[in-house]
């Protein structure tokens, strides 16, 4: 489960809160639908499609803001990855990131986007240490929009017990180039693997805290709930 790009089909709804957006009152919650999908493709390597696609509530970010549900833009990733760790024992990917515009209600920029991702880590007695990455920029849509390009990093350090409880710190950063204004968000979570009609399901809470953001972004604490259904490949 902390191997993001392991031999395992895992299906992750994964719920976010975050206030304090405009004037302090605007707040948003989302549900990300983020299915990871290995395929062989030869005798030394997989080829893993990962997507997100959010599905938002906000509102509040000013005056006479009503509330609104729509869905993001989705992010579609695939990481070209050996079977086989190296030498060192580092398990890593690189492929293509794409954005297709399926915002809807204003939810956000409905663009295009292409770009490049990569995830390198290690797991040793437990730990799993690592870093996740892509960079995608607007390639539709900049007449209405503006151009995008978008840098994205997740370090990452986890550990999972043997009774499959696992405890985890990461950001989820942020670089905007264009407006040249980070977002750091630390999150700290506690997960749970257990039986659901013989079916492995992990179950996850945690809390999120914004060392960083954008003038009229989230502010302090947020949170994070999770259940993903995992599909281990015979």
């Amino acid at each position: 489960m902390s191997n993001s790009i392991s031999s395992l089909i895992s299906v992750p709804f994964q719920y976010n809160y975050d206030d304090g957006f405009g004037d302090g009152g605007g707040q948003q919650s989302y549900i990300n639908i983020q299915p990871v999908i290995p395929f062989s493709i030869g005798a030394n390597w997989n080829l893993i499609s990962r997507t997100i696609l959010p599905v938002v509530n906000k509102g509040d970010f000013f005056p006479g803001d009503d509330s609104r549900t729509g869905l993001g833009n989705i992010t579609q990733s695939f990481f070209f990855s050996p079977k086989d760790p190296t030498k060192n024992g580092l398990i890593w990917g690189v492929g293509p990131a794409l954005q297709f515009p399926t915002a809807t209600n204003d939810i956000a920029p409905n663009q295009w986007g292409a770009g490049i991702t990569g995830v390198v880590l290690k797991q040793t007695n437990g730990w799993t240490v690592g870093m996740l990455a892509n960079h995608v920029w607007s390639i539709g849509n900049e007449d209405t929009y503006g151009e995008s390009s978008k840098t994205f990093l997740q370090p990452f350090v986890g550990y999972t017990t043997k009774r499959a409880t696992s405890f985890g710190i990461n950001t989820e950063a942020q670089y905007d180039w264009v407006a040249e204004e980070w977002s750091v968000p630390i999150n700290l979570t506690v997960g749970q693997i257990i039986k659901v009609g013989g079916k492995p399901v992990q179950l996850t809470g945690g809390v999120r805290y914004w060392a960083d953001s954008p003038p009229g972004g989230p502010q302090d604490w947020g949170a994070r709930l999770a259940v993903t259904y995992l599909f281990p490949k015979g």
